[in-house]
């Protein structure tokens, strides 16, 4: 039985600054035991990745980065927390959506002195999904310092589809060169720029767009940055397949999925609904 939506989780001021800005932080939304259980998971993807697991560092970064995609339906403790926690419900009410769907997990892990910068960018473009209802949960297992955390470009979601490149080497691997808008340089003019970030706890969680502008720095010092996220899609999602491979990449949904169609799929289930 699927879930009722309950927009009560989250006020009224943090819906307006995720539908304003393009990002929010929701504090404690998470129990300590509940923090643990996602740790759990992190721990037991580390040790044993799927097949999208990856190492998004170079070989001379005295840390590490990795990360890894898609494996609710195999670690229990990724499931629980979509299906369960509170997660779906606020990005429901930061969205108005009367539906929420289960997009894709995302465990993210950058281990101390790792110099790897995340570079600014938008998420959707990489994605198989159009429309605008949509809605990214993070939420770290460790503290995260103002110098390790997520840095949003304030109203970046209302501003339309940027060039999506690879992290590493720059390479326009979505789009061809030229049919979308680079990036601006935000980092080397950041004081003219609204930049949202905020140091976090763990229970603490942030939400965004997919749509909005965002980075992160590497993790200097002896601390990990162990974190997990959620992609949840609302109501006017529908499937876009591409002539190239997505990030994530669902192999043959293609073929069982029309163009257009709403997710309707057991890759993505729906979480919550409105009565």
């Amino acid at each position: 039985m699927i879930a009722e939506l309950d927009y009560s989780v989250v006020d009224p001021e943090s819906v307006r600054e995720f539908r304003t800005h393009g990002a929010t932080v929701v504090r404690g939304l998470f129990s300590p035991d509940e923090v643990a259980l996602v740790e759990r998971g992190i721990e037991r993807n580390l040790a044993e990745p799927g097949p999208l697991f990856k190492v998004a560092s170079t070989d001379s970064d005295p840390g590490k980065f990795v990360e890894d995609f898609c494996n609710w339906q195999r670690i229990a403790e990724f499931r629980i927390t979509a299906f369960e926690s509170k997660a779906a419900d606020v990005a429901g009410a930061l969205m108005g959506s009367s539906e929420v769907r289960l997009y894709h997990d995302h465990m993210l892990v950058k281990e101390p002195r790792t110099h790897q910068h995340t570079p600014w960018h938008q998420d959707q473009p990489y994605y198989n999904v159009d429309g605008f209802d949509n809605c990214s949960m993070w939420m770290p297992v460790d503290p995260v310092a103002p110098e390790s955390t997520l840095e949003f470009l304030a109203g970046s979601h209302r501003q339309g589809w940027l060039m999506p490149r690879t992290f590493m080497d720059n390479q326009a691997k979505w789009f061809p060169e030229g049919t979308l808008a680079e990036l601006p340089n935000i980092e080397a003019n950041r004081e003219d720029f609204d930049i949202m970030g905020w140091a976090l706890e763990p229970g603490d969680a942030v939400f965004f767009h997919m749509l909005t502008l965002h980075h992160a720095y590497g993790v200097p010092g002896e601390n990990r940055r162990r974190a997990f996220s959620l992609r949840f899609l609302g109501d006017d999602a529908t499937h876009a397949p591409r002539s190239w491979v997505t990030s994530p990449h669902f192999e043959g949904l293609e073929s069982e999925l029309p163009a257009g169609a709403p997710m309707d799929h057991p890759l993505f289930p729906v979480l919550r609904t409105l009565s």
